[in-house]
């Protein structure tokens, strides 16, 4: 899974978004790493629409534009839990070959945080 998919499924993990406020939750997610552009963004949530990962929750009206809400389907909860699981599992794999490096230790200021923590 490409990170920014990752990212805009964990943006909509918590609740439905429109596609500004998962532009920003991306952001904020991925601490200003990760920004999407718009066109990008609905490209990707009409792939993952069109995959049962997400779907619409509604629609409204403001200022003259619809705005759509999209929300996270149970599909969607299990790709990203697979995918949480995946990177906490290869994390936790770069973590030991760092730790068997000769000099020893892992690289100061480097920490996955994957001893039972979210990802």
């Amino acid at each position: 899974m490409q990170e920014p998919t990752f990212l805009i499924l964990a943006a909509l993990a918590e609740q439905p978004l429109h596609g500004y406020g998962v532009i920003q939750s991306v952001a904020e997610l991925s601490g200003g790493d990760v920004k999407l552009r718009a066109g990008t963004l609905y490209g990707a949530l009409d792939r993952l629409s069109e995959q049962g990962l997400i779907e619409v929750d509604r629609e409204e009206a403001v200022d003259g534009r619809l705005r759509r809400y999209y929300r996270l389907t149970d599909s969607g909860a299990g790709a990203l839990a697979g995918e949480v699981d995946r990177l906490r599992r290869n994390a936790a794999a770069a973590e030991r070959q760092l730790s068997r490096r000769s000099g020893g230790g892992i690289v100061p200021g480097l920490s996955f945080g994957i001893a039972g923590g979210a990802a």
